[in-house]
């Protein structure tokens, strides 16, 4: 399968496009997808979604995926790299919106944008977006950034409060409060213990671990060692840190704890992951 390469930290075109010049293929970077014209399918993980005008796709790199153009299409593309993530114009709120995108996003085909309210903002973005890109005014490489970066957050609202992937239907807005404070502070151990957990919201330590198993149907301790598996195959697959740097950031004790945690749930050390996966 074609695997398309991104060479600079980001990259913004637009196409009008008869048919798709690519089957179905996967990134090694993160791609917005936006539809200013046409009639077409998205193919996604082996599922299919009628897109029209106004719909906006996020692509990650776990993903394969086509366009079935029906009637001539007009994209707006959006694609960044790792590289582009931890810039100084992103920002370190902006990280963890990606990462929480990327532990969150359900992969599925469709709009990203269930907000009704939000379409009209990204069309507007995206209208600003498309002259500061062909008009290459002054100051126009920091609007650039300031609108992706705006649409990546709007993007993650929209995940945040209508694609949660661990959650069920029953759940209340309680669960995504604790999801959210644990994404916040998974770079700090002490911050995301039981009994710190239980404190800062005000419930039993008991209740907790009962209830969050109810809404998300995983312990909490599981989930914040998924989601930290998460964060390293992400920086093994997308970034150039070393192990320990890793191990460092997700506050692990040294690399051979990462290692070993590493090695009991997916059957390899991080190194050799990376090496599988390049």
């Amino acid at each position: 399968m074609k695997k398309e390469n991104l060479h600079q930290p980001f990259e913004i075109s637009v196409k009008e496009l008869e048919e798709s010049p690519l089957k179905e293929h996967e990134h090694t970077f993160f791609e917005l997808v936006y539809i200013l014209s046409g009639v077409g399918l998205q193919c996604i993980n082996n599922s299919k979604f009628n897109y029209h005008e106004g719909h906006m796709f996020l692509i990650t790199p776990q993903d394969c995926h086509s366009f079935d153009i029906h009637t001539t299409t007009k994209f707006l593309f959006i694609r960044f790299n790792d590289i582009y993530i931890h810039s100084d114009f992103f920002g370190a709120t902006n990280i963890k919106n990606l990462e929480f995108i990327l532990q969150h996003a359900n992969h599925q085909p469709g709009c990203i944008l269930k907000n009704i309210a939000d379409k009209s903002l990204v069309k507007a973005i995206i209208e600003a977006l498309i002259r500061e890109h062909v008009n290459r005014d002054l100051y126009n490489k920091e609007l650039i950034h300031q609108l992706i970066n705006t649409l990546i957050v709007i993007v993650t609202r929209n995940i945040a409060k209508y694609l949660p992937e661990k959650i069920d239907e029953r759940s209340e807005e309680k669960t995504l409060d604790i999801l959210q404070y644990i994404q916040n502070n998974i770079y700090n151990p002490n911050m995301i213990k039981a009994d710190v957990i239980s404190q800062h919201f005000g419930i039993s330590q008991n209740y907790l671990g009962r209830y969050f198993k109810k809404h998300t149907n995983e312990t909490m301790q599981q989930y914040i060692i998924n989601y930290k598996l998460k964060l390293i195959e992400n920086r093994l697959l997308h970034s150039e840190m070393r192990i320990n740097e890793i191990a460092t950031e997700l506050g692990f004790t040294d690399e051979s704890h990462l290692n070993k945690l590493f090695k009991k749930y997916k059957g390899i050390i991080p190194s050799e992951f990376r090496k599988m996966n390049l």
